[in-house]
């Protein structure tokens, strides 16, 4: 069984409720864009580890990143080491700095409703019962789900809001729907493109395509991010920041111990959203 290691709540969201003491910072000013990304330099078009040493490190497992729609905060997770269950990690810009990393909770579930749209929102028709495991949602409400087997099998669905209800999730085309433990849908706002991740062509580990909309409504062609994304590791769980300006994947991969166990290693990356454009612009070649 391959196992997708990524914890990831809608792809587009909106924090709505403040966790406790620590409030959430509703200005609609982002920070400059210098301090936006933790003071990190921005990356090109080849990918970068993401914050090494304050998020990615070599002790734990990065699988999760989201910015709140102002860029003022930012959560995480980690896995291994000291952290036997999957720890929800948070930082905050205030005062023109960010604050350390805090820990937030192991009980990352609890925290996926605190999210707009949380996953019981799918828990009522046309939704209940299905073995969904995610999802992502446009700006004008589309959801674009992803239902995932044991058995490597899964596909993406969507469905539209109208007249004030969700249809029966439609299942996406054989362009999009193709391998195994396919995954992971992330949606532009304006549903301009969708990434997702998948095992293809007899690949072992997963990679990331994207798919554009095409004039007629129709979703183009799955294209490979490129051998510059896309490794003989696994990279998954690709998103665009809020601003749209930086795309944000997790790379990495499961090792074995002399005794035979195994254990995963793996760190979050980021590459300039250009990227998304040069494929469009290949693809329309």
């Amino acid at each position: 069984m391959r196992v997708i290691i990524m914890f990831l709540l809608t792809s587009v969201i909106s924090l709505n409720i403040g966790f406790g003491q620590n409030r959430l910072i509703t200005s609609p000013d982002f920070p400059s864009l210098e301090d936006r990304y933790l003071g990190q330099k921005p990356p090109g078009l080849t990918p970068e580890l993401f914050a090494p040493g304050i998020i990615s490190t070599n002790e734990y497992v990065e699988g999760y990143i989201e910015f709140t729609p102002d860029m003022k905060e930012v959560y995480f997770t980690r896995h291994g080491g000291k952290y036997t269950e999957r720890m929800l990690f948070f930082m905050r810009y205030e005062n023109n700095s960010w604050t350390g990393p805090s820990e937030l909770s192991t009980d990352i579930d609890k925290y996926k409703e605190r999210f707009t749209p949380g996953l019981s929102a799918l828990d009522k028709a046309p939704f209940k019962g299905l073995p969904i495991r995610g999802l992502s949602v446009s700006s004008k409400g589309t959801f674009y789900i992803y239902f995932l087997e044991r058995d490597g099998s899964g596909h993406i669905s969507y469905s539209r809001l109208i007249d004030g209800k969700y249809e029966t999730p439609q299942k996406m085309n054989k362009e999009i729907n193709k391998g195994k433990w396919i995954a992971h849908p992330f949606v532009a706002p304006d549903e301009s493109y969708l990434m997702w991740d998948a095992e293809k062509d007899g690949e072992q580990t997963p990679d990331i395509y994207i798919s554009f909309l095409q004039p007629d409504g129709s979703w183009g062609k799955a294209i490979s991010l490129g051998d510059k994304i896309n490794t003989p590791a696994y990279e998954q769980g690709a998103k665009v920041s809020p601003d749209g300006k930086y795309l944000f994947f997790w790379r990495g991969d499961e090792k074995t111990k002399e005794d035979g166990s195994t254990y995963w290693v793996g760190d979050l990356y980021w590459v300039d959203a250009q990227i998304i454009q040069e494929l469009k612009s290949k693809q329309q070649q």
